[in-house]
């Protein structure tokens, strides 16, 4: 939840359609931005 919180305090969407699609979002973006950190380990023997 506090990673959700960091791209915002607040849900800005009032449809809850609307609402699940930005929520949505910020799944993806935080999913993105941890692959993106993670280390690839590559079995070398």
């Amino acid at each position: 939840m506090r990673c959700l919180k960091a791209f915002g305090e607040r849900i800005m969407a009032r449809d809850p359609d609307r609402q699940t699609a930005e929520i949505h979002i910020r799944v993806a973006l935080i999913n993105r931005f941890n692959a993106l950190g993670t280390a690839e380990i590559v079995r070398v023997a």
